[in-house]
């Protein structure tokens, strides 16, 4: 199943969802109107009363259960941050020096890169000695990995490994958005539970008090609803628990096996998956909240459910491992109940951490199990290096080892005083403005005084400074180096992040021009910050048909013609080539927009809103034009993971490719 079909799933199991939720919603609605006529004695009414009191009841019930679902949802808008922080989450500093966070956050950092997305919030779960986790968010831009205490303390390298890239098959597959909208449902299933209890204690409590004044017991339907609405919520509990199940388990099958191809070796996940079932912990949660969040979780919430929402510990092992025998799991329990496995005296023990517990920050990146290798790459915007369209198209959203070990690779080389900068909430934003500096003297120095007279001086000193360090600074690394730098600003204050983006336009503005590499970095710093800025962006449909979006599509590959082929005939060609792939049978002019890329700020929200199999085929005519001369350049790389970054279709750095 490739990113797309998985796109298509989802949008079934919402179908699935939104059907159950009705369903649920019907039952409960049943069992408070039964209750209202009993309590209400309204059976002896004539018939048109009897329509009026069980319409009003209907709406009543269906009103509170609508408007409960919709300020959850509405309160859990803050992206997946704030779902870990209403579970006791800490986020991790993307400067920490504690060598487990250090560990843990090299892994986001790696896997995001080997993802194609952005590096996502990291939370830690202070409180939770079982080992869990959870990705949680509306898109990738605003993603959280959070991981609990348990987790850090008893999984090695590897084993963290493959539970963060179990997490991150959740992210780039879209089922966090998919996690939240249950998350919401739920809560408003659930609500009826707070009134009656609250009904039933105030009927109790008033009739007592009635008995006292010889009134005879007035509040006695006061209880009888709030008992009714007791019932009525745990029937709304149970359908929860039938939603959870049937929406969550086969995805954690899945999620399993993709973070066995995101890593290339299975004991990892199944170390972790070991680990749970051995220790007396397991992976059971201490939030009063573990019941809402159930479905998200990495391993079950509680040890005992009516519906569990995953799939048998024993029965996920040995999807991994065939040969496992379950009598393993009590020998582990016996062995760990006197002395519990500690994660960093194993990666000690395998040669992938120093014993030194005092090391350095930047000393704990260490490689994993497996020898990193970096892949070749360009070393320059002129360097042209080869491409395989079918490669290519098969790496969209579907990272390998290799693109694992080339993200591992880049980060590498990365000096670690530029990781610094980048990590950190100060020093990241002079960073991202020398990224954009041009190499150019006299282009230069108009950015510098254009940022100085309208940013301040002490802004365009660093900015200038930053851009010196990035001299010597590959041109494929400057992307990721950026992309490394997102997070950190996050921590920034809203005001500081519009003056950050009014800095970057000037910047990018001030020759008169904006060259590709200039174009992708600000419009993916855009992408993420709007997330922070304007959260009513994350709201989008995926229902747009390729036939309304012609126009867009074909100024889209238009560009990326010109981009890749200097002479107009050549690119004349790839775009012909690239709208036969989209459109076959269609002939459509070439014709670059006069404002070169900027013609794209146009063209993201309708390309953004098409089908799932609708962007398959943009995606696939996209590289059919870079792939036209079968040879790519950087430009067209960061053209590239650009547009599949804001079509949601994220694409790892370029891993399989190989120098001309």
């Amino acid at each position: 199943m490739n990113f797309f079909e998985r796109q298509r799933q989802v949008r079934r199991l919402s179908t699935r969802l939104v059907l159950l939720f009705v369903l649920a919603v019907i039952g409960i609605v049943v069992v408070v109107n039964l209750a209202a006529l009993f309590a209400f004695n309204a059976t002896a009414a004539d018939p048109g009363q009897l329509a009026g009191f069980i319409a009003m009841v209907t709406v009543a019930t269906v009103a509170a259960i609508g408007l409960a679902a919709l300020v959850r949802t509405l309160a859990l808008r803050g992206g997946g941050g704030k779902v870990a922080r209403e579970l006791g989450g800490v986020p991790v500093p993307a400067n920490t020096t504690d060598p487990e966070l250090r560990r843990l956050r090299n892994i986001v950092e790696e896997m995001a890169l080997a993802s194609g997305v952005p590096v996502p919030e990291v939370y830690v779960l202070p409180e939770e000695t079982a080992i869990n986790a959870f990705a949680a968010g509306w898109t990738p831009s605003d993603a959280a990995v959070a991981v609990t205490r348990g987790a850090l303390q008893r999984l090695n390298r590897d084993e963290l490994q493959g539970v963060i890239a179990h997490e991150f098959s959740h992210v780039v597959n879209g089922d966090m958005r998919l996690n939240i909208r249950l998350m919401g449902l739920l809560f408003g299933i659930l609500f009826l539970t707070v009134i009656g209890r609250g009904l039933a204690r105030a009927g109790v409590i008033g009739g007592g008090r009635s008995r006292g004044n010889n009134s005879g017991g007035s509040a006695a339907p006061l209880a009888l609803v709030g008992l009714a609405l007791l019932v009525a919520g745990y029937v709304g509990v149970l359908a929860g628990r039938l939603i959870q199940a049937s929406v969550s388990r086969q995805r954690e099958y899945l999620a399993d096996a993709s973070a066995v191809q995101y890593t290339r070796q299975t004991r990892g996940i199944a170390g972790a998956l070991k680990k749970i079932g051995g220790l007396s912990d397991g992976s059971e949660l201490k939030s009063p909240k573990r019941d809402e969040v159930g479905h998200m979780l990495f391993g079950e919430a509680a040890r005992t459910s009516w519906f569990a929402t995953h799939p048998p510990l024993v029965d996920r092992i040995k999807a991994l491992e065939p040969s496992f025998d379950p009598a393993e799991l009590r020998q582990l329990s016996q062995r760990w109940a006197a002395a519990p496995p500690s994660g960093r005296q194993e990666d000690v023990a395998m040669g992938l951490a120093p014993a030194a517990a005092d090391r350095p920050r930047a000393a704990e990146q260490a490689p994993p199990a497996r020898p990193r290798q970096a892949q070749p790459g360009p070393a320059g915007p002129g360097e042209r290096v080869r491409v395989a369209p079918d490669e290519v198209l098969g790496q969209v959203a579907a990272p390998t080892e290799s693109a694992y070990t080339h993200a591992a690779a880049i980060l590498d080389r990365i000096p670690d005083p530029l990781l610094d900068q980048a990590r950190d909430r100060d020093a990241a934003v002079p960073l991202l403005l020398g990224l954009l500096l041009s190499a150019e003297p006299e282009i230069r120095q108009h950015q510098y005084v254009a940022v100085a007279q309208r940013h301040g001086q002490p802004l365009a000193d660093s900015a200038l400074r930053a851009a010196d360090d990035l001299v010597t600074l590959p041109a494929e690394l400057r992307l990721p180096l950026a992309e490394l730098a997102f997070p950190a600003l996050r921590e920034r204050p809203d005001a500081d992040l519009e003056s950050l983006l009014a800095a970057v336009f000037t910047l990018i503005h001030a020759d008169g021009a904006i060259n590709v590499t200039e174009y992708c970095l600000s419009r993916l710093l855009l992408a993420e910050l709007e997330e922070s800025l304007r959260p009513d962006s994350r709201w989008r449909t995926d229902r747009r048909k390729l036939t309304d979006a012609r126009s867009a599509a074909a100024a889209l590959l238009a560009i990326l013609a010109q981009v890749g082929h200097p002479e107009r005939a050549e690119a004349e060609r790839a775009f012909q080539a690239g709208i036969a792939a989209l459109l076959p049978g269609t002939n459509l002019p070439y014709a670059p927009p006069e404002n070169g890329v900027l013609a794209l700020e146009t063209a993201w929200p309708v390309l953004d809103g098409l089908r799932p199999a609708d962007k398959e085929r943009l995606v696939a005519a996209t590289v059919a034009v870079i792939s036209h001369d079968g040879m790519m350049t950087v430009p067209e790389i960061e053209l590239l993971r650009t547009i599949c970054g804001l079509l949601h279709c994220p694409l790892p750095p370029m891993a399989g490719v190989t120098t001309g």
